[in-house]
């Protein structure tokens, strides 16, 4: 199988979450992928959240219900463990859309709203570090 070339940054869509031309850090380095969203609110076996972040125009502030979810422990790069919600969801990169599990993390301090770690780039990409938006540029 060959694997696509892919940059060290790139926009990429969510359609299923009405999110588009989404600033996303690829990072080989992360073992999985999140995207940043605000409060979060678990009751009812229902998870609500909002993708708002006044620093990424692009995310619209909408309330988005996850009816399907679970929880996953994250270790960050300084070394601490979080507890987070977990999704499933579709993003597309190079016109093809494809699956991927999504941690929900407050990510305003970021200056990516996503990061795409390896788990979602195994098997399907090659990242070069010198590059960027490749995906993007191929709409």
């Amino acid at each position: 199988m060959i694997k696509q070339l892919i940059g060290r940054v790139d926009k990429i869509d969510f359609p299923k979450l009405n999110l588009f031309e989404i600033d996303a850090k690829i990072d080989s380095g992360a073992y999985t992928s999140s995207i940043h969203c605000s409060k979060i609110v678990e009751e009812n076996n229902t998870l609500r959240c909002k993708f708002y972040s006044k620093g990424h125009p692009n995310f619209n502030g909408k309330e988005v219900i996850f009816t399907e979810y679970t929880r996953t422990n994250v270790k960050s790069s300084n070394g601490s463990k979080e507890n987070r919600f977990k999704i499933k969801s579709e993003v597309i990169f190079f016109g093809k859309t494809y699956k991927i599990n999504l941690t929900l993390s407050t990510r305003d301090d970021m200056r990516f709203p996503v990061l795409i770690g390896r788990q979602f780039l195994a098997k399907k990409f090659l990242v070069d570090v010198d590059l960027q938006n490749l995906s993007f540029n191929k709409k």
